[in-house]
């Protein structure tokens, strides 16, 4: 009995010895022979990365006013396994239908969503419209959530967590809103940038995401002994463009006004520096709010400024003018006989049937004939200079500017009747910012620039800035080439009976500008009541320092033209600009009857002590404001010499900026508290169109900025624009069609259609 009590003993024993020997291998293996793959696998369930989003770098105007910038955003979510559990699914879906407007039938699909095995889902995103929405919509989203946790509550259901969720996030916010949206582009809600500088500049804005991983316990909360690794992201880099926010609103303003007007298919304006080629202003209509881009149709987006195309018409004559100058083949007081030219049985005419008789050819470019420029262009200079010059001025090629999608053009010059028509601007397709850079070199003194959208590229890391400086492609034409052109085309503005550009007109500035109105190409054929209407020119012709651009595409009336429709635009903002710019008048030039009603000259105040300063002012009838509590008045704006109407304030500066409070702006329009701004070196975060309702002031990273909300005056509306756009395609192909071959034999060409012509139009081959 013994023995077997004792051999069982030894069987057990040796088989408990055996496992363990068996567990002590085993845990040997696990632990040094794959070690560390075991372990490798334990951190990967330890472990937890994050994502950390860079900045976007933010946009600014050349004065440092926020256009484009990151913001705080909220993406709502929910629990639909927390939902179902607190039987709470009804009122979930009611509420954030009525804060978010998603259809109810979508909200339910999303709350009561299930996995493959029939389990509720515990996280799922609310879009499109609970995507990046703004803080305003957070809170009521907030306030749903507790309204919901008091309502279960006093039901006495004990419920921690009612499954609604917001998410912090960036998005991409435009202060300015409607401002130079289709030059600076929009980022979407996915964060891709999809068009403008947003787009073209988007490596160097973007930045680079950075990244934490961390260890956590069983209930994935970070271990605080375990290791952390952390990337910082890299910020993106802060643009800053050539535009001045203040004459991108004049720009803006104008061209709505010809939209209430004439409701044109589109319009498009460019204002730039001619001396750099910076671009002041770009602006098309009709227009979108990038920070709700879904509300607007595609073709909206369009920069036409560089993406699509025109026939100039008599716009384009400048350029033949400046070539016959260059070439001694233009005498201004050398006469021919008007009314129609033929090339080889295809005939060109006049806009007044029969022409004015014989006259000199500077009469001939007041009344925009073509016959002149025909002369001109196809007799006296002949195919092959015309041609050099036009490609030397840069057309039909990219000028280079900083935007995505800008086209060549297009420059027929193959046949006689096409080369005498180029010179009329018939028969060419351009971009407006190639009419913009070929105008400039006209008058900078004849050298052809890149066209410049950047000021400058700021790291905010390094606080490296780049800056972009003006760039000369070529030289076209001579100083004295320059300034004679500039004084014929001045005169196209200054004769106030003859001159198509008189409507341009401004008392006291010598203005030079050329009108344009050509007929559509439509399927080949020109059309008899589709119309491009244009004028472009520059001030002060003896110093320019604005060139201007306006094209009008359809405009509801065929019997208008350039001088009609876009020369009182033209004269609007370039008036405003030059007050802007401190370009003082010359009175000499304001004749004794208009210096009554002229708008007044600001004296010199700067340095006067308050009380003699507002003594020097009162007499004038000019308003003014004082900003500071100081005695003596340290800088003001408008500056001196500047024209103000007498509504306009001039502002005086009396302490040193950092010391200054801002003024209550409330009533103020967005260009008065652009200057007051500007003034004290602020940072300016426009919200909305119209007039200042409210402001908040702040300072970050010792930088101070002003947050402003506009909105209309009551019982004003903004006007919007045309919103019935044609397809994209045919936008971007705007007289292109077929114009090598006149029909019958008689080509017949318009001028400059004002209302005030007299002649019979014709409609076969059109330039203004």
């Amino acid at each position: 009995m013994k023995k077997r009590i004792k051999l069982r003993t030894l069987v057990f024993g040796g088989i408990m010895t055996l496992l363990f020997f068996f567990l002590i291998s085993r845990i040997y293996w696990v632990q040094v022979v794959d070690g560390a793959e075991w372990y490798e696998r334990a951190v990967k369930r330890w472990s937890a990365q994050e994502t950390i989003v860079a900045k976007r770098g933010t946009i600014t105007d050349r004065n440092g006013n926020v256009i484009a910038m990151d913001s705080h955003a909220y993406t709502v979510a929910v629990n639909p396994q927390a939902i179902n559990d607190a039987g709470i699914t009804e009122e979930v879906v009611a509420g954030l239908h009525k804060i978010l407007n998603k259809p109810e039938s979508e909200l339910r699909k999303i709350v009561t969503a299930k996995d493959d095995k029939g389990a509720f889902y515990k996280q799922r995103e609310v879009r499109q419209e609970g995507f990046k929405i703004d803080k305003a919509l957070a809170d009521q989203v907030k306030a749903l959530r507790d309204e919901i946790k008091e309502q279960l509550a006093k039901d006495k259901k004990k419920v921690s967590d009612v499954g609604i969720y917001l998410m912090d996030e960036l998005k991409r916010y435009y202060p300015s809103q409607l401002l130079a949206s289709q030059l600076v582009g929009f980022v979407d809600k996915e964060g891709k940038a999809k068009s403008g500088v947003e787009a073209y500049f988007n490596d160097q804005l973007e930045g680079v995401n950075g990244e934490i991983k961390f260890l956590k316990d069983g209930k994935r909360v970070q271990l605080s002994d375990g290791e952390v690794e952390y990337q910082a992201p890299e910020e993106g880099q802060d643009i800053a463009l050539t535009i001045d926010s203040i004459i991108q609103s004049y720009v803006e303003e104008a061209l709505r006004e010809i939209v209430a007007k004439y409701n044109p298919k589109s319009i498009t304006a460019i204002a730039a520096d001619p001396n750099t080629m910076e671009i002041l202003a770009m602006a098309n209509m009709p227009e979108f709010n990038p920070n709700s881009y879904w509300d607007s149709n595609y073709a909206n987006y369009n920069n036409h400024g560089v993406v699509s195309l025109y026939e100039p018409g008599s716009t384009f004559k400048i350029m033949t003018l400046a070539a016959a100058v260059e070439e001694g083949v233009f005498n201004p007081n050398e006469t021919y006989k008007s009314g129609s030219v033929t090339i080889y049985g295809d005939t060109i005419r006049d806009i007044q049937r029969g022409g004015w008789g014989t006259i000199s050819y500077l009469d001939g470019l007041k009344h925009s004939s073509n016959v002149a420029f025909v002369n001109l262009g196809y007799e006296k200079l002949g195919a092959e200079k015309l041609r050099d010059y036009l490609t030397k001025f840069g057309f039909a090629q990219k000028t280079g500017i900083q935007l995505s999608g800008e086209r060549t053009g297009v420059l027929q010059m193959q046949y006689p009747i096409e080369v005498a028509t180029a010179a009329i601007g018939q028969g060419v397709a351009v971009t407006p910012i190639q009419q913009v850079a070929a105008v400039a070199a006209v008058a900078n003194g004849g050298k052809l620039m890149q066209p410049q959208i950047i000021k400058s590229i700021t790291d905010p890391t390094t606080k490296k800035t780049t800056v972009f400086e003006p760039k000369v492609v070529r030289q076209v034409i001579s100083k004295e080439t320059s300034r004679k052109v500039g004084e014929y085309l001045e005169q196209v503005v200054s004769d106030q009976e003859i001159g198509t550009g008189r409507r341009a007109f401004i008392e006291g500035y010598r203005i030079a500008g050329k009108t344009g109105t050509a007929e559509k190409s439509i399927d080949g054929k020109y059309s008899e009541d589709k119309f491009v209407v244009s004028f472009v020119g520059y001030a002060p012709v003896e110093n320019p320092k604005i060139v201007l651009y306006i094209v009008v595409d359809e405009p509801d009336d065929s019997t208008v033209g350039g001088g009609l429709v876009a020369a009182p635009a033209f004269r609007e903002i370039m008036l405003k600009s030059l007050r802007h710019m401190g370009i003082m008048p010359d009175t000499s030039l304001i004749k004794e009857e208009a210096k009554k009603e002229a708008p007044v000259v600001v004296p010199a105040v700067t340095d006067l002590l308050v009380a003699q300063a507002k003594a020097t002012l009162t007499p004038k009838n000019i308003q003014y404001e004082l900003i500071g509590n100081g005695k003596t008045v340290l800088q003001q704006i408008p500056a001196a010499g500047s024209i103000v109407n007498p509504s306009q304030r001039v502002y005086l500066l009396t302490e040193q900026r950092d010391k200054l409070k801002v003024p209550n702006m409330t009533g103020l329009s967005l260009r008065d508290a652009l200057e007051i701004t500007t003034l004290l070196g602020i940072q300016l975060m426009p919200e909305g169109q119209g007039y200042v309702v409210s402001q908040k002031e702040e300072t970050k990273n010792g930088k101070r900025t002003l947050k402003i909300v506009l909105a209309p005056q009551t019982g004003a509306g903004a006007v919007e624009g045309d919103d019935g756009s044609a397809d994209s395609s045919d936008e971007q192909n705007n007289g292109t069609g077929d114009t090598g071959e006149a029909d019958n034999g008689d080509s017949n060409a318009t001028g400059d259609q004002d209302g005030e012509s007299g002649g019979e139009q014709q409609n076969s081959i059109t330039s203004e």
